[in-house]
């Protein structure tokens, strides 16, 4: 454990975006688990407002450094053309 009263704060803040980080993914990941499940139900109009808020939360996280850009415009590519082949 840090002595040093800065480190310890560094270390609160970590945890508290840590928790953050998390949380973000994680509902980037649920809303991508609908999204297939729409598209696998063949509810195609569903399945475009979602990809519109994957899209929305990805670009977000990646502005903020939660996930590389790359990694936010390659999941939104492939989400598309999944929409796509399926329609």
């Amino acid at each position: 454990m840090a002595n040093i009263k800065s480190a310890k704060k560094r270390i609160l803040i970590t945890k508290k975006r840590t928790a953050r980080n998390k949380a973000r993914k994680s509902e980037i990941k649920t809303y991508i688990r609908k999204f297939e499940d729409a598209l696998a139900n063949k509810n195609f109009d569903e399945a475009k407002e979602l990809l519109k808020i994957i899209d929305k939360k990805l670009k977000r996280a990646a502005h903020k450094n939660v996930i590389h850009k790359n990694n936010a415009s390659r999941k939104i590519s492939r989400l598309t053309k999944k929409l796509n082949n399926a329609m």
